[in-house]
């Protein structure tokens, strides 16, 4: 019996990783250096490689690196503070499942940044349990963000299932036990996802697995 799903955020609920990666494309590309969507997608979603390595693989002085990487980052937060689009489907499928199982955010991002990129969208209301980057020493692909919003929801991993959209979460939820649905997006399709349970076109699928495991009424 599933009693939870438990969901990243960017790139799954929200399209702020295609902003981020245009943003640095954009950026990068002032300094004379090309970065490849495929690259991106791979390396830096599937592999967890911070924006300096990439920087570094490209070879990007790091005199112009540091800088560079921090005007990227001023501009994301002043994007981020007007609307974030909604992936496909997301606010109609949160809106379904909410009430009928308890529902999670399991994300990389800061709680500021949550906050900023939700805030128009009110979706946050529906989450149960909230688990950022600042609650954790190690972060995804490590199980423990997945880890403590098990322990905070007092349930265990069979009675969850995940939602991601990279083999970076994959391997996080797949770590501490848990079920997970990949839903990739147009950077993180390019992954491999050999340990999901399934692999779904949009967040919509979600409902169906649910309704496989649990029973639950369309």
């Amino acid at each position: 019996m599933i009693h939870a799903v438990l969901w990243d955020n960017d790139g799954l609920l929200l399209d702020s990783e295609a902003l981020f990666f245009e943003l640095t494309r954009s950026f990068f590309a002032e300094a004379g250096f090309v970065l490849d969507e495929t690259y991106w997608g791979l390396e830096y979603l599937g592999n967890a490689k911070h924006s300096s390595q990439i920087a570094r693989e490209l070879g990007m002085p790091p005199g112009t690196a540091g800088p560079l990487i921090e005007w990227r980052n001023n501009a994301f937060v002043e994007r981020i503070r007007h609307t974030v689009p909604l992936m496909p489907k997301v606010r109609e499928t949160i809106e379904s499942l909410s009430g009928t199982v308890r529902l999670g955010l399991v994300t990389g991002s800061p709680r500021d940044k949550v906050e900023l990129m939700h805030g128009p969208e009110g979706l946050l209301r529906h989450f149960e349990v909230i688990v950022t980057d600042d609650e954790v020493d190690n972060p995804k692909p490590h199980p423990e963000p997945y880890l403590k919003a098990l322990e905070q929801l007092g349930l265990g991993p069979g009675q969850c299932l995940a939602v991601e959209d990279s083999r970076r979460g994959l391997a996080s939820a797949h770590a501490a036990g848990i079920d997970c649905i990949v839903v990739p997006n147009a950077l993180t399709r390019v992954q491999r996802f050999e340990h999901a349970c399934a692999v779904e076109a949009d967040v919509s699928g979600v409902i169906r697995h649910l309704h496989a495991r649990n029973g639950l009424s369309r």
